[in-house]
């Protein structure tokens, strides 16, 4: 009989395991909901905001490291959500979990991940995770959760799960999260104790809902924007039957290339009618594909609240809240496209506009939740170019 991978033999203290698919065992203390998931381990340089980044659509399919040790603190509360239901699959924490301590927090973070559904790990190393992950690029893996000490069979399932999940290339995760019928959107921004509402609208955003966040949409109508939300399958006909006067493709998880196979016609329909446009992430992604540009995986991505990029527009730099992926080639873009907009911590492509047309699109998330507001001008812009064509 063959003997047993000393290695799979979990220390007496752990109840939990991330196992990725080349072998590799982080053990840890779970938290949040018992049992197990498998996707793609990435990990977000956030220091805040751990709340809005676990219910952000855009981490659909995957599990998240987060690199700044004290996740938690703050507790949980329903405000902070960024979608109805969270996306990610899970998370890995360095240190456990304290007790909240905020004004606002309704729970204590665990209470909040065992409620939603969602599979945690602490206590792991995630200094050395990160670095693997920088290096190899994101890998797949699965993370479990049990109510005892985990067995070396419980390790070799896990194990067998990250190997045989397919990877994010290929996967058309929009329509997993996306709205399933039209809806009035008229929340504005918080105040300070409340979020507001849209009373007086000036414009007419229809949003395709690729798995957008709450405070994308309550930008838009905080700037005196009604907005219709269509989902992520919705055709140009249903959406121009909404009488628009600008269209916003939001944000989103999975391959662009998979989702482009419904969107990218659509939008080049859109595109036809001249009305302003405006895409942020995937939104931006289906935006260059619908104008010819290529897609691409990244070898680990940009997730964070603190990429430097700059506006070749205006030349000031902005720090930027993001989380993809994928990017757009920036060495095959079409004619008549230009670059507006490049990372300083890599060179990639990060913006994107129609020369003499009111289209452009960002690839990170200028709504700030989480993150810095330095780029809440991009809906500025939008608005401005609405009442330009009006």
């Amino acid at each position: 009989m063959r003997e047993r991978d000393p290695a799979l033999n979990s220390p007496g203290w752990a109840n939990a395991a991330l196992v990725l698919a080349d072998g590799t065992v982080f053990w840890g203390r779970g938290v949040g909901a018992q049992g197990s998931a498998v996707g793609e381990v990435c990990f977000n340089t956030s220091i805040t905001g751990y709340q809005e980044i676990l219910t952000d659509p855009s981490y659909a399919g995957q599990i998240i490291t987060f690199t700044f040790p004290h996740i938690g603190n703050v507790g949980g509360n329903a405000a902070d959500n960024e979608s109805v239901k969270p996306a990610a699959l899970g998370c890995v924490l360095r240190a456990d979990i304290t007790a909240e301590s905020n004004w606002r927090a309704e729970s204590h973070l665990h209470d909040w991940l065992a409620a939603n559904n969602l599979i945690g790990i602490s206590g792991v190393d995630t200094r050395r995770l990160t670095r693997r992950i920088r290096e190899l690029g994101a890998p797949s893996g699965a993370v479990g959760h049990f109510d005892r000490q985990p067995t070396p069979e419980d390790v070799a399932d896990l194990r067998r799960s990250a190997e045989e999940w397919p990877g994010l290339e290929g996967m058309d995760l929009a329509k997993q999260v996306t709205r399933g019928a039209p809806e009035e959107w008229t929340q504005t921004t918080w105040s300070g104790t409340s979020y507001g509402e849209q009373t007086a609208p000036r414009h007419h955003v229809v949003a395709v809902d690729y798995g957008a966040k709450h405070n994308i949409l309550r930008s838009l109508s905080a700037l005196g924007c009604r907005v219709t939300v269509v989902p992520a399958t919705a055709g140009a006909d249903e959406i121009l039957q909404h009488r628009p006067d600008g269209i916003f493709l939001s944000n989103g998880p999975g391959d662009p290339a998979a989702t482009g196979t419904y969107a990218v016609a659509t939008v080049q329909r859109l595109l036809e009618t001249g009305l302003p446009l405006f895409g942020i992430c995937l939104g931006h992604q289906m935006l260059a594909l619908a104008l010819g540009a290529q897609t691409e995986k990244m070898h680990h991505g940009h997730r964070g609240a603190n990429h430097p990029v700059k506006d070749l527009t205006t030349g000031r730099v902005e720090i930027t809240s993001q989380n993809h992926g994928f990017v757009v080639r920036a060495d095959n873009l079409p004619k008549g496209v230009r670059t507006t907009h490049v990372s300083l911590f890599d060179g990639s492509l990060e913006g994107i506009a129609v020369e003499g047309r009111p289209v452009f699109s960002v690839q990170y998330h200028p709504e700030a939740s989480p993150g810095p507001q330095d780029s809440h001008y991009l809906f500025r812009r939008f608005t401005k170019l609405i009442e330009e064509a009006a």
